[in-house]
């Protein structure tokens, strides 16, 4: 652990009704000596909003813009960049949302907020989760127990089929399979045409089938590094990529540096939440170990209220 501040991290696994709509719910617990700050990069990902229950609040931006104040309830829209952050002593809840989530609950095309940061408390796209920071505020100290009202409050949503839920969820499913390496191949796997799937992929996953594409391939070969040894990029390279330079190509288009940047820099937050994230997104696999690949500690069945 870094100098300086401690971190606990747990990882919820929602009810099973929930699970194709929201990534695992998590909870950082962080303490900075002093004024000690953490600086971090996380990869591109899904939707995804974080609440600060107490603490500092939190600086973060999209690459290449420069962190600033984002608001104690920050939501992101699917994201093509990195997202850089600043954080300090806080108490931190996160939720991914999930294509098919985006579909049953946002109120705007996912391509209107994509690679965007904005406040969870008043954007209209987001108006469902606006009870989230109560269930998780300050005043739900057992952390356990907050779990449970957040599963119970996800539950009493309308979770009912929406239109298209079938392609998006063949979508979706495609995108993981590190064999589907093209346009064709994965509107083949929907069951649509190419234009059905260009619509689909805007609408509720936020880009083009061709950036998605590009973005699983790139995610896989991060995690393949982050999660190994990490002594060579050449060998968690995807078999989608021609070579290295073209690898290098994607990994300043999608986390703002060059690989050797980013490996020489300190990850206190990431290399304890790598392994988890990574399952979210499809590019690891789902494990029940006692250590999350390494990583984290596993993630904790949620009971139900």
């Amino acid at each position: 652990m870094a100098q300086g501040f401690s971190f606990d991290v747990r990882f919820y696994r929602l009810s099973a009704e929930l699970q194709p709509y929201f990534t695992a719910l998590y909870s950082y617990d962080i303490r900075c000596d002093d004024d000690a700050v953490i600086i971090d990069r996380l990869h591109p990902e899904w939707s995804s909003m974080r609440v600060f229950a107490r603490g500092a609040a939190p600086q973060a931006s999209i690459v290449p813009e420069p962190v600033k104040f984002t608001g104690t309830f920050p939501i992101s829209g699917p994201t093509s960049r990195a997202l850089s952050f600043c954080l300090s002593t806080a108490k931190i809840w996160g939720l991914g949302l999930l294509p098919l989530g985006w579909a049953r609950f946002c109120r705007a095309p996912a391509h209107e907020l994509a690679d965007q940061i904005v406040d969870g408390t008043t954007h209209p796209a987001y108006e469902m989760f606006r009870p989230l920071p109560t269930l998780m505020g300050d005043g739900a100290e057992e952390t356990d127990d907050v779990a449970t009202a957040v599963n119970e409050f996800l539950l009493a949503q309308d979770l009912s089929p929406v239109p298209a839920q079938d392609q998006i969820l063949a979508c979706q499913q495609a995108l993981s399979d590190p064999l589907v390496g093209d346009v064709e191949t994965l509107a083949g796997r929907v069951g649509v045409g190419r234009r059905t799937l260009e619509r689909l992929c805007r609408r509720y996953f936020g880009f083009s089938p061709k950036l998605l594409l590009r973005r699983q391939r790139f995610l896989r070969s991060l995690a393949a590094f982050m999660l190994g040894p990490k002594d060579n990029w050449s060998k968690a390279l995807d078999g989608q990529y021609y070579d290295q330079a073209h690898f290098v190509r994607d990994f300043r288009r999608f986390m703002g540096m060059s690989p050797t940047e980013y490996a020489e820099m300190p990850h206190p937050v990431l290399d304890r939440i790598m392994a988890q994230r990574m399952v979210d997104h499809g590019v690891a696999l789902r494990t029940d170990l006692p250590t999350l690949l390494r990583y984290s500690s596993p993630a904790i069945e949620v009971p139900r209220g």
